[in-house]
């Protein structure tokens, strides 16, 4: 169910979107090329992830106090679940950092899991959901790769 049958979103929202993956690719190839502040950077990318995927979490809570028509079970689901990016995005900054990122992947996988379940029962843009993967496959990429990095290289 979807309000708009345009897959492309408003000029603006992508430029947002695209543009906070710039942080993600920019530490990863920090990570890969600094040898004396890998670690500095690869922190960096963990906290960066965390903040981000909090952010995501945050989506949901808008949904649930904007969109007409909503169950009150999804409403105070939507609310529930809202919360949870938050609390792991905070434990994956007290992890290791291979460990972090790890976490934050699996945050972002359920997250993007959790926008396709709401996408089925409530009407959001045609081009959320598919905006919505490409930047989670970006930022998953690069933590993936930010913690590749730092196991190979310590």
């Amino acid at each position: 169910m979807n309000l708009s049958p345009s897959l492309s979103p408003p000029r603006y929202v992508s430029l947002l979107g695209y543009g906070g993956l710039l942080p993600f690719i920019g530490l990863v190839l920090l990570i890969l090329t600094s040898l004396e502040y890998r670690t500095f950077w690869a922190v960096a990318l963990v906290n960066y992830g965390a903040v981000i995927l909090s952010f995501i979490g945050v989506l949901h809570w808008g949904f649930a106090m904007s969109v007409q028509n909503m169950s009150d079970e999804l409403r105070r689901d939507r609310l529930i679940w809202s919360v949870m990016p938050a609390l792991v995005a905070w434990l994956s900054t007290l992890l290791p950092v291979p460990v972090g990122c790890l976490l934050l992947i699996i945050g972002f996988v359920v997250h993007f899991w959790q926008d396709r379940q709401l996408v089925r029962v409530v009407s959001l843009q045609a081009w959320y959901l598919p905006m919505r993967l490409r930047l989670t496959a970006v930022a998953c990429v690069c933590l993936l790769t930010g913690a590749v990095a730092v196991v190979i290289h310590s």
